[in-house]
This record gives structure tokens, C-alpha cells and sequence, in this order.
């Protein structure tokens, strides 16, 4: 392997534990992608910062997002004055404290929505449904990024339905339970985001892909997880 391509690769620097049952997949999925792209034994130079979830589910809940931004401030900074040249939270939800996140730190943030939307307009789609926790389904700064930056048009699911996606999230993803009821349940929520008009589905949660897969439905679906790792396996080697 060349030693230009050594030299060049980026060290990631990862925010996760939110839940670390969906890091374990950026972690899989991004050396994955670095074997795949650069062959033999290469794996991704990456440093994690895991926060213990319990905390920031409390803050998420009380509705405190500076303190949880401030503790994802300080994972940011451990990982700037570790060594990352690029940073990644492994979470939709907690992009919502992402400005938060990089106060005094002067690294680049690869946005999990941006990958997503390319991934939908390469796809020819512009009217899609989200999935995802209750703060990112109701709260403006998921859809309004797409919105505003992509031009794509994202209806989220009535109240009712983002109850039932949101509990499932919080009550059995993150704790790695797969209760095949559930996927029921999210597959007859995707079916009435189509019967609005949506052309495909966002899994905006990192938790999802555990327990939806594109084999469960003829609906597209596009899961952030596996985008934004991918996006980060680019990064990595300089073809971002």
C-alpha cells in the first residue's frame, strides 16, 4: 500500500454511547469500509469518546440541552487535544446541540444529515418520511437542514405514531431488544408516511437499522447509520 495513502489518512475522532449498542455499528461499519476501500490490513485511525447515555437521556427528557451539549462540548475537546483532525457524533438526535458541541473546538463536524439527503437526491427523491426520537421528529433542526440546504420535503409521522416510534427507540433499541411486534408497528407507521405522499423513509435514528432492514419492505429506505459511517470512511482517506 502506498505510503501516500498512510500519510493522508484522517484520524476520526467519535462521539458516541448514545447508545453505544449503534456505536458498536460505526465502529464495524467504518473499519469495514477502510478494508474494503484500501485493502489488506488497514483499519480506520479512530478515537472514541463514549458518554454514559443515562446522563444525557435525563437532560434530553428535562429538556436541559445546554447541559447536554456541554458534556458532548467536552467529549469534542478530548478528541481535539487527542489527536482527531474530523469529528462525528453517532447519534441523529444529539445534532441538535451540534453548535454546542463544537464551541472552542476548531475541527470539522461530518453532519449525519448530510449524507442522508445526498444519498435521497442521488436517489431522485424529494418528499421523504422520518423516523427517528421525539426530539428529532418535532424539533426543527433535522428537518429544517433538510429543508433548507437540500431542498427536501420530510413529513414525520402523526403524534400517536411518534409516540410509539419514540418509546420503542428508548425502551428496547438502546437496551438492544428486538421485539418483532415492534418492527410491526414501525412498518404500519412507514405505510401511512407513504399514504401521505412520502416517496421513501428516513431511519433517523442510529437504534433503527436494528430492527428495521430494507428487506422488511418494499418502501426506500435510507439508514443514517450506515450513511454516516460511510461518509466517514471517505473523510478518512481523503475522497471526502
Amino acid at each position: 500500500m502506498s505510503s501516500d495513502i498512510l500519510l493522508n489518512m484522517k484520524t476520526l475522532g467519535v462521539i458516541g454511547g448514545m447508545s453505544w449498542e449503534s456505536t458498536v455499528l460505526y465502529y464495524q461499519w467504518t473499519n469495514r469500509g477502510i478494508k474494503r476501500e484500501l485493502g489488506g490490513l488497514h483499519s480506520a485511525k479512530l478515537l472514541l469518546a463514549s458518554v454514559d447515555f443515562a446522563e444525557i437521556e435525563v437532560l434530553q427528557h428535562a429538556g436541559d440541552w445546554a447541559g447536554a451539549g456541554a458534556i458532548l462540548n467536552q467529549a469534542a475537546r478530548s478528541l481535539q487535544a487527542g489527536g482527531a483532525d474530523l469529528l462525528l457524533i453517532a447519534t441523529n438526535t444529539m445534532h441538535k446541540v451540534a453548535e454546542e458541541t463544537l464551541n472552542g473546538v476548531d475541527l470539522p463536524l461530518l453532519h449525519i444529515v448530510d449524507p442522508t439527503a445526498d444519498a435521497i437526491l442521488g436517489a431522485g427523491h424529494r418528499k421523504v418520511g422520518l423516523l427517528g426520537t421525539g426530539f428529532t421528529m418535532r424539533d426543527d433542526f433535522y428537518k429544517g437542514r433538510m429543508q433548507g440546504q437540500f431542498d427536501i420535503d420530510v413529513i414525520v409521522p402523526d403524534e400517536g405514531d411518534m409516540n410509539a416510534v419514540h418509546q420503542i427507540i428508548y425502551d428496547e433499541l438502546c437496551l438492544g431488544e428486538i421485539v418483532p411486534s415492534s418492527r410491526d408497528t414501525y412498518l404500519a407507521v412507514i405505510d401511512r408516511l407513504v399514504e401521505r405522499g412520502a416517496e421513501a423513509i428516513i431511519l433517523g435514528c442510529t437504534e433503527i437499522t436494528l430492527l428495521v432492514k430494507q428487506s422488511h419492505t418494499s418502501i426506500p429506505l435510507f439508514d443514517t447509520t450506515e450513511l454516516h459511517a460511510e461518509a466517514a470512511v471517505r473523510a478518512i482517506i481523503n475522497n471526502a
